[in-house]
């Protein structure tokens, strides 16, 4: 849930930015909010280290009125070359995946977000979908889990659980107790990231 400290003065459009607690990493995004639709442009960066070699990413993102993400657009850039991913949601339902050489398309088990690791910014689409900020409530939570630095794309199946000490996050990769402002965006993302 929220975090009381946090004022939800937030102009919008913004940019937040987060920096990793343990690694040599940082996230900036500029926001534009209408409601709940969300476009957002934003880029990683990452020095060397054991989670992962030194690489850059670069996003677009947006969502429908609902705050379901209609499509999202990717690039990485490492030392050993650049990738590129686009990942769209139909009308129907399903989601096109398309890296250049690949087209895949899937309903990824229902999923009406995607995730991205690594981020602490794709945190806040089901969040705000959802409006676990404000409300106490468990949800499984299928995504689009797109793997950084690499761009592999796979199903994965989230828990979010709020509640007054937080809203409790289980991943693929990570189980923590997360803070948001009022908006649903990320504060503290504990062996994730800080918003700063």
């Amino acid at each position: 849930m929220t975090n009381p400290a946090q004022r939800d003065d937030t102009v919008w459009p913004a940019v937040l930015t987060w920096r990793a607690h343990n690694a040599p990493r940082m996230e900036s995004v500029r926001v534009q909010l209408v409601g709940n639709r969300i476009r957002a442009a934003g880029r990683i960066i990452g020095g060397d280290c054991a989670d992962h070699p030194a690489f850059s990413a670069s996003y677009d993102l947006v969502t429908d009125e609902a705050g379901v993400t209609r499509r999202l657009s990717l690039r990485t850039s490492l030392a050993s070359g650049e990738r590129h991913v686009s990942i769209s949601r139909d009308l129907e339902g399903y989601w096109m995946v398309e890296d250049g050489t690949n087209h895949h398309r899937s309903g990824f088990g229902g999923a009406l977000d995607v995730d991205v690791v690594l981020s602490p910014f794709f945190n806040t689409l089901p969040i705000r979908r959802l409006g676990l900020q404000h409300n106490a409530e468990n949800h499984q939570v299928p995504v689009v889990y797109v793997y950084l630095p690499d761009l592999s794309v796979r199903p994965a199946e989230l828990t979010y659980s709020s509640g007054p000490d937080g809203i409790h996050v289980l991943s693929p990769v990570s189980s923590s107790t997360i803070s948001v402002d009022g908006q649903g965006f990320l504060l503290d993302y504990p062996g994730l990231a800080e918003r700063i």
